[in-house]
């Protein structure tokens, strides 16, 4: 896995709350892969297949938090802090405890993804709610 600088994650944690000219940013600025999880995030298959191909573990973590075990199994094995990070962006209050504690950046990144997932979630109840499914 790619190390990045506070600064890229900080601008990435920024990109996956809509932040779109920071996630354009990150496109241009050689952190495609950062960018395209934030549209994978909302489904894109175009990204998400993109990020199959070159970043697995990033896809791997999108489909963790929506709780696939493979890609959970897949993270804990060969990426522990994305396996920790997925469990806290599903909301698993010791593992964002432990995050918080431990490593906060990561903790908020955790967040901001849970809180993109809570939306998405939200809105699908009340398409089914409302019939329109």
């Amino acid at each position: 896995m790619k190390l990045y600088s506070e600064k890229v994650l900080v601008a990435w944690g920024e990109a996956i709350s809509g932040n779109t000219k920071i996630r354009d940013w990150l496109l241009k600025n050689n952190y495609p892969e950062l960018a395209l999880f934030c549209y994978a995030l909302y489904f894109d298959e175009k990204s998400s297949n993109w990020l199959f191909k070159n970043h697995p573990h990033l896809l791997a973590l999108i489909k963790a938090v929506e709780g696939n075990n493979k890609a959970r199994i897949f993270l804990n094995k060969k990426f522990p802090k994305l396996y920790t990070i997925s469990l806290a962006a599903d909301g698993d209050v010791v593992k964002m405890n432990f995050l918080i504690k431990n490593d906060p950046l990561f903790a908020v990144i955790a967040n901001k993804i849970k809180l993109v997932k809570d939306d998405i979630d939200e809105i699908n109840n009340d398409i089914h709610k409302w019939g329109f499914s």
